[in-house]
């Protein structure tokens, strides 16, 4: 069943209120502060937590004291004690469960072996080794975390593509398919959607990313390749050309061959794509202008303008991927090409990054004649979106709950990002928004890295499956959607150590897709939608 998330976050085999297991059972902390000393109450309590966490007299899955409770028991002011949960959490020593309370991260993991076989990578320093110093490719990772990540068969995936849905706001969740099923079920689809629905996210779209549309301009689809799709069906014939990123989401390419188009790799910076010397013949030029993806850069508003001129010159669609668009992290959100030039641009989103890929509910944004010309292929293809999906997601829109849970995974995914940036520094690029980030690497070291960290339980992903031809932009893509923070901090950490004696590979520029380890603190660190 798709969930709604909630922070904050917990491993999946944390139980609930009830049936605890006995490690997670409330323990009665042995913890007192100092008045008399000159620092802060809340560092005081942070640092003995921390300490009675790294020698073992707090154990893995055990459930801290609320707040409330604890602030009593030292007599101090909540704040103090709010203030050093938070400190934890953010250095992943502590995981939280929505309605359940606050629990002991699980950081204590056996030391790696020696080596990793014959790759070159991976000297691993042992379990027990002194905490990193600030500034270290390991700071901020407590040293028994250190090291070997697969215990007992635990696996740390790092692939892209994938959201947070470990954990949700039942309540929320359980409200909306309740309303959703005391309606009676539709006999004639509407192919733009629910009415109720479209109103909604027109809203949300305002809300979100600033576009000021109506009902008028949105149809509901299943997710945006299902948009995708019927963009190609309705204004592709066969023979006709279309421009796909190169490197890109490969999905795309695949739609519009199976439509009988033929696909024009075009190629993109770090910026995104290139638009001098796009080919004057393409009926359609798909684009992910938000976060590109695998590289992860932001079209400059420039940019943008050249590409929209580009179009209007060639009659070329654009079809804008708004990928990643709700996640942004220390940079204000660039327009939309669709606000830009509706006339030439159809908008594309989803559900499945910000809520769940199991929601199957997206949309597709058009000037009213493109829009029509779209629902009747559709009405023609008897394609359409399922009516109680919509109307749950039309109640968790309509309630609130989707902005709620928006802003908690903001939060939530900047932590991860930042724990990224913090291990592994100026390597990381692409990390302004979304939910990946990307390492360049010279083309020959990709492999044995995959290998060695697989070999360490940490799954990657490779640039080469997004190229249409030649490897151009050799490395890997770290997603952080699915992973815990404590298995980001551990994975990121076993990944510093077998990048350390490995040079990043050359790149065009240090433009705005970087991001500068100097410039990401604790608590501000992020494939296309479905």
């Amino acid at each position: 069943m798709p969930r709604l998330l909630a922070d904050p976050p917990v491993s999946p085999a944390r139980s609930g209120a009830r049936g605890v297991p006995r490690s997670a059972r409330l323990v009665d902390l042995p913890v007192s502060v100092d008045r008399g000393l000159r620092v802060p109450l809340s560092a005081q309590l942070a640092g003995r937590l921390r300490l009675a966490m790294r020698d073992g007299t707090l154990k893995p899955g055990e459930r801290l004291p609320s707040t409330r409770a604890l602030s009593v028991q030292l007599g101090v002011s909540r704040t103090v004690v709010t203030e050093a949960y938070q400190q934890l959490y953010a250095e992943g020593w502590l995981e939280g469960r929505h309605g359940s309370g606050t629990y002991v991260a699980d950081l204590a993991l056996p030391a790696p072996p020696a080596s990793c076989g014959g790759t070159g990578y991976g000297t691993a320093a042992p379990g027990g080794a002194e905490p990193p110093r600030p500034g270290d490719a390991g700071a901020g990772v407590p040293a028994t975390s250190r090291g070997r990540i697969r215990s007992g068969g635990e696996t740390v995936d790092l692939r892209p593509g994938q959201p947070w849905v470990r954990d949700y706001d039942e309540a929320a969740w359980r409200r909306a398919w309740r309303r959703a099923a005391e309606l009676p079920p539709g006999d004639d689809p509407d192919p733009y959607g629910l009415p109720r629905l479209r109103q909604a996210l027109a809203g949300h779209l305002r809300r979100v990313r600033g576009i000021a549309v109506g009902p008028e301009n949105i149809m509901v689809t299943r997710g945006t390749g299902n948009g995708l799709d019927l963009v190609a069906a309705a204004f592709l014939r066969p023979g006709g050309r279309a421009g796909v990123e190169d490197p890109g989401y490969d999905k795309a390419g695949n739609i519009f061959a199976a439509r009988g188009a033929g696909i024009v790799p075009c190629p993109v910076d770090d910026d995104g794509v290139l638009v001098d010397g796009l080919p004057e013949d393409l009926g359609v030029l798909y684009t992910t202008p938000a976060h590109q993806y695998p590289l992860g850069g932001r079209l400059p508003v420039p940019r943008r303008e050249r590409l929209l001129a580009w179009a209007r010159r060639s009659g070329a669609l654009v079809v804008e991927d708004d990928y990643d668009a709700e996640f942004r992290y220390d940079v204000a959100p660039l327009p939309a090409l669709y606000g830009l030039d509706p006339a030439r641009v159809i908008l594309l989103g989803t559900m499945s990054k910000s809520l769940s890929p199991d929601v199957g509910v997206g949309w597709l944004v058009a000037v009213p004649e493109l829009l029509d010309t779209v629902a009747r292929t559709r009405r023609a293809l008897s394609d359409r979106t399922g009516g109680p999906a919509q109307q749950a997601v039309a109640v968790l829109l309509e309630r609130g709950d989707l902005d709620r849970h928006l802003r908690r995974m903001r939060l939530e995914y900047a932590r991860r990002r930042a724990a990224i940036v913090a291990a592994l520094g100026p390597r990381v690029t692409g990390g302004t928004a979304g939910l990946h980030v990307m390492v360049g690497l010279p083309e020959h070291e990709v492999g044995p890295l995959v290998e060695a960290a697989r070999a360490r339980g940490v799954l990657l992903e490779t640039t080469a499956r997004y190229h249409r031809g030649p490897v151009r932009r050799p490395g890997i893509v770290l997603g952080y959607g699915s992973a815990s923070l404590s298995q980001v901090r551990r994975a990121v950490a076993v990944l510093a150590e077998l990048l350390e004696p490995v040079r990043p590979s050359a790149r065009p520029g240090d433009g705005p897709g970087r991001v500068r380890a100097c410039g990401v603190t604790g608590l501000r660190g992020d494939g296309p939608t479905g």
